[in-house]
């Protein structure tokens, strides 16, 4: 297996596990916040978060520049791009995670979860539009994938769509635009700069609608400091910006596959923190879903040189100084 293709996805693994989890203090935080207020909020963390990191990042590359001479030309040019990739995807994630925020109240959370995950499939058939070509081991995946995420997440076997159907599928076609808008800014723009403008501008945008239809008030957001410091700090901060690093040089389908883990960390958090038992059926679901990532990773007959040597120019990206993160 390239080394690079399993360092990457270790990464989007590991946003996978703190999303998952995120839906345990998602759910206990709704319970003293409303939705724009949480959204707010947890982004405001967020950002605040990688403030820090960006400085310290910011000095030593300066101190390098500075003993090596280099060009900060590029760089300076760089930044329009970064600005406009940190806005895109902040549009994005705003946009699904209010409507997953919403939709999770007129439907039930398997189905909120099933509907979710279909951004596994939306991702390669949008991917198509925009030149991104998927091949039959990845699709078999996808296929793979959905069929474990209706064993784990469609316990009774209904499918009809509701109000909140109707929005967790909205959402889901928003994450296959916040994937995709990804994949097309991370090689271009410092990775974790542009996480930290997302931030901002979803706390920017979740705020305007938090003041115009929500009554927030200090104390329900100190009452819910547990719940929105894990979905900001960790969740938003740290997550979201290791999906960013974690995609670049990575097939979007692919990236989304191992994502879409957090709906089977989310079940086993619940089994773990709130005590909710896996049925047989579930235990299915959730190995299909692990059989599908192990598949999508493993390499093509004969290797394939094309793939290599695109991985070989990610991996010279990175050294070349346009995110010196990873």
């Amino acid at each position: 297996m390239n080394k690079f293709v399993l360092r990457q996805s270790l990464i989007l693994l590991l946003a996978a596990v703190i999303w998952g989890g995120g839906f345990v203090a998602q759910s206990v935080g709704m319970d003293y916040v409303e939705p724009f207020t949480f959204i707010a909020v947890r982004n405001v963390i967020g950002a605040l978060v990688l403030i820090p990191y960006i400085t310290l990042m910011d000095r030593v590359n300066k101190r390098q520049d500075s003993k090596s001479g280099a060009n900060t030309i590029k760089n300076k040019g760089n930044v329009r791009t970064l600005i406009t990739g940190g806005i895109c995807c902040g549009i994005c994630l705003f946009t699904a995670s209010s409507l997953q925020q919403f939709g999770v109240k007129y439907t039930t959370v398997g189905k909120a979860g099933f509907i979710t995950a279909m951004y596994m499939v939306l991702v390669p058939i949008v991917g198509i539009f925009f030149h991104k070509k998927a091949g039959k081991k990845v699709l078999a995946a996808v296929a793979l994938a959905l069929i474990g995420m209706y064993l784990l997440c469609m316990t009774r076997g209904e499918l009809y769509l509701q109000t909140g159907d109707l929005l967790m599928f909205a959402c889901a076609v928003c994450f296959t635009f916040h994937i995709l808008t990804i994949d097309h800014f991370s090689p271009l723009a410092d990775g974790v700069k542009m996480s930290c403008i997302q931030f901002v501008t979803c706390a920017v945008l979740a705020g305007i609608f938090m003041l115009i239809f929500e009554t927030p008030s200090i104390e329900s957001i100190l009452a819910a400091w547990l719940p929105i410091l894990y979905a900001g700090a960790l969740s938003s901060g740290v997550a979201y910006t290791l999906q960013i690093v974690g995609q670049r040089g990575m097939n979007p389908t692919a990236a989304s596959l191992i994502l879409s883990l957090e709906s089977v960390v989310s079940v086993l958090a619940g089994w773990i923190i709130l005590h909710q038992a896996l049925t047989p059926r579930q235990i299915i679901g959730c190995i299909l879903a692990f059989a599908a990532i192990v598949l999508v990773q493993l390499p093509d007959k004969g290797g394939n040189r094309k793939t290599a040597g695109r991985h070989r120019a990610h991996r010279r990206g990175f050294v070349d100084g346009t995110d010196q993160t990873v």
